[in-house]
């Protein structure tokens, strides 16, 4: 029975998107993953499945970041139909294996072509087609976050004409844009995060973010990768969102930064060698919990302290919008350690207020 499962999973892992639109039909492609609520095909975002091999993997294996879960494609078919017996989800897959296709293949161009369009290539082309920061919407949308873009390095572009598809088959459509660089650990460009912005400004329910099904987007080569502020030596604050860590920012400005853009890819973010200290900024969620968790130990085993950072409310940037830049600053004092306080937090020559706090 082992063999026959490994072998339909193999059969599977060839027709990885089919499977994915027929069992997980809640969901929907975002470059090379399919993403959906859970195994059991509820709507949402926690889980991704992997639907094009890579060095980071073969097609068809899944995560789920909301509970830990992971797997491959007859976990999926098992999930979603309620099976519960090995030989009825083998049953399943056989069946699934012998149906027609609604569709027919793609054409060897429209494939390529698809998976040129995630490629770290074209990811270079959308940065360096974009414009600086300073003085368009995207800056105008940090602002409106509380965050004041002043330490961005280059990090962040914008693009007013960034297409947008909310799927395959829909439509493109045109926003601006907010364009973050993903870098590995040499600085070389792996990817990027689009945020698509509303032109007609602010709003408080989406924070500025443009009125389509999902705003935020990232492609490229993200898993490892992160958009980095600053360089990294001995201490490093890594955490999900580029709001979040520039928010971390604000209040120690000198601290430099990594946003990993996911639970998922926080979990696997690649570690300078000559780190010695992490911070994890954690969102208040369980994907933020368990990323923290599997982050620590990592760091841990790699001989580096890591020290979790938590807000008071959902993520940091919630807390700098809501308490206030003063209060955000005050709370980070409390869980850096003295020195780093010293070094990332307090001006030079503000001793005072550091004995205060090392008491």
């Amino acid at each position: 029975m082992g063999r026959q499962l490994s072998e339909l999973a193999h059969r599977l892992a060839r027709e990885a998107e089919a499977v994915c639109r027929f069992y997980l039909s809640n969901g929907r492609r975002q470059g090379r993953y399919w993403m959906v609520g859970d195994a059991r095909n509820a709507p949402g975002r926690s889980m991704f499945v992997r639907l094009i091999a890579s060095p980071k993997g073969p097609a068809g294996k899944w995560t789920d970041a909301a509970t830990g879960e992971h797997g491959d494609l007859l976990d999926i078919i098992r999930e979603s139909c309620g099976l519960v017996e090995f030989r009825d989800v083998a049953k399943e897959a056989r069946r699934f294996l012998n149906l027609p296709r609604s569709d027919p293949a793609p054409s060897s161009k429209v494939a390529n072509n698809g998976a040129l369009a995630g490629l770290p290539e074209a990811a270079v082309r959308l940065f360096a087609m974009s414009q600086p920061l300073a003085g368009t919407l995207a800056e105008a949308y940090l602002q409106a976050r509380g965050i004041a873009p002043l330490r961005v390095d280059g990090e962040l572009r914008f693009h007013p004409r960034c297409y947008y598809r909310s799927d395959e088959d829909a439509e493109t459509e045109i926003w601006p844009a907010l364009i973050a660089r993903v870098t590995d650990l040499n600085g070389r460009i792996t990817g990027v995060h689009r945020t698509w912005l509303d032109p007609d400004g602010f709003d408080r329910v989406r924070l500025g973010k443009a009125p389509i099904d999902t705003p935020r987007r990232a492609m490229g080569d993200l898993l490892g990768h992160a958009v980095r502020f600053g360089t990294a030596d001995d201490v490093l604050a890594a955490g999900e969102g580029v709001e979040t860590m520039l928010s971390l920012g604000c209040a120690a400005p000198r601290m430099p930064l990594a946003a990993a853009l996911s639970a998922n890819h926080l979990a696997v973010l690649q570690l300078p060698l000559t780190l010695r200290r992490l911070y994890i900024a954690r969102d208040d969620d369980p994907a933020g919990d368990l990323a923290v968790a599997a982050l620590t130990e990592r760091a841990v085993e790699a001989g580096i302290e890591a020290i979790a950072l938590s807000p008071r409310l959902s993520d940091f940037n919630e807390d700098l919008q809501t308490f206030g830049l003063g209060e955000l600053r005050s709370a980070l004092q409390l869980q850096f350690t003295p020195q780093d306080v010293a070094r990332f937090i307090c001006p030079d020559g503000d001793q005072g207020r550091l004995d205060a706090i090392s008491r």
